[in-house]
């Protein structure tokens, strides 16, 4: 929050009651408080908010809230007092931060940040506590709860079962959701960072996630269908993606029909890229990633005993927008007229090796025009089928006579 945003947010609030405050008096006051005597933003907005609450002499706009809400109902802006229980616990990324994680009612979920400075008893994981006046705030597009040096934290001496509630993927919203979901796509790690990043889709739709390095957390098996609770949904970019590290995930022995959002292109393959045509893939299960010339894999070092696999990395250009797209060996060896086997044994037979194969996916594809369709994200089209657009001379025809007839 900074000075701007909470002296608008003060105004406003005034306002709706008939009061006409000066914005910039809120400002200076705010500023004092924060700069001069050291209080976090929060406790300034709640004493600027109530002081100028007494002297226009209004009701109901104090910041300061005993009433019981349920996670699901407060929104930024509120002060609150909820009930839950504490689903996870993160690490702390600055020494501002005493304490992060998640808690949770019957209703929903949402984040929470405790601050160095309200010096607030720590909470334990799986306890349920009463968290009285904290108030509520936007992060990155989702409601945050801040505790303060004004909450007052109490344990409650109770164990309710909490059962989440499962929320479609295409209804996801960014905060925390818990989904029932198949892994349909184990991507390559590109950060030292990551431990898993994949694909996941349920009837509705499919999603992106990642699980960062933890000692704790394992990596999800591909083709397999897991109930995730409590895990983080961000937005980057107008996409939604789950990080699970404050998730548990329990393997479920069913199967998800997936259902995806197709999107349909039609326009020239203006681009080939590089890794296209004949690529070596890690041999070590779960793994799968691309290795490089030296058959080395950023995980598992070097693997001799590679496997062959075709992919496409290409352009299309439908004449408005040019997209990135991606296919894999089944829709290659249908466009180009090869199969993997064959592409393999040229590979090793020709001394341009994998170069050969390449120059060969290259000229059967590039310049000619397709219909494409398939799951688009993170700008990249996912191609499930694809299919070439042929001449027609008849229709060409038509256009001819018809253009000649408008000209006479």
């Amino acid at each position: 929050m900074d000075l701007s945003e909470v002296t608008e947010r003060i105004s406003r609030k005034l306002e709706a009651k008939g009061a006409q405050p000066d914005r910039q008096k809120i400002e200076s006051r705010l500023r004092r408080l924060v700069e001069e005597f050291g209080v976090n933003m929060v406790e300034a907005e709640r004493t600027v908010t109530n002081d100028l609450a007494r002297e226009y002499n209004l009701t109901g706009v104090g910041v300061s809230s005993t009433e019981l809400r349920p996670i699901a109902e407060i929104v930024p802006g509120e002060w609150v007092t909820i009930e839950g229980k504490i689903v996870a616990l993160t690490p702390s990324l600055s020494p501002s931060i005493a304490q992060s994680g998640i808690i949770a009612d019957s209703s929903g979920a949402i984040r929470f940040v405790t601050w160095t400075r309200a010096n607030a008893p720590a909470m334990e994981y799986g306890h349920w506590y009463r968290i009285e006046s904290a108030v509520v705030d936007d992060y990155r597009g989702s409601p945050n709860l801040n505790i303060h040096s004004g909450t007052t934290i109490s344990r409650l001496e109770k164990d309710i079962p909490l059962l989440p509630s499962i929320t479609p993927i295409t209804e996801l919203k960014p905060g925390v959701g818990s989904v029932r979901a198949k892994v349909i796509q184990d991507w390559d790690v590109f950060h030292e960072r990551m431990l898993q990043t994949g694909l996941l889709g349920d009837e509705t739709g499919t999603i992106k996630f990642v699980i960062w390095k933890d000692e704790d957390k394992e990596k999800l098996e591909l083709d397999t269908v897991y109930n995730i609770f409590y895990a983080t949904v961000d937005e980057y970019n107008g996409r939604l993606s789950l990080t699970l590290n404050t998730a548990m995930y329990i393997a479920d022995e069913g199967d998800i029909e997936v259902g995806r959002n197709e999107t349909e292109i039609r326009g020239a393959l203006v681009h080939v890229a590089p890794g296209s045509g004949l690529i070596k893939r890690c041999p070590v299960e779960g793994c799968n990633r691309t290795l490089s010339r030296q058959n080395y894999c950023p995980v598992h070092e070097i693997q001799p005993n590679f496997r062959y696999d075709l992919r496409l990395k290409a352009v299309l250009d439908d004449g408005e927008r040019a997209r990135n797209i991606l296919m894999q060996r089944d829709l290659v060896e249908e466009l180009v007229g090869i199969t993997l086997d064959e592409a393999i044994r040229i590979a090793e037979s020709n001394p341009l090796g994998m170069d050969e194969i390449f120059y060969r996916v290259r000229d059967a594809v590039l310049g000619r025009y397709y219909i494409c369709s398939g799951g688009e994200f993170a700008g990249r089209l996912l191609v499930d089928s694809c299919t070439p657009v042929t001449f027609k001379p008849e229709e060409l025809a038509a256009l001819l006579n018809r253009a000649g007839g408008e000209v006479a």
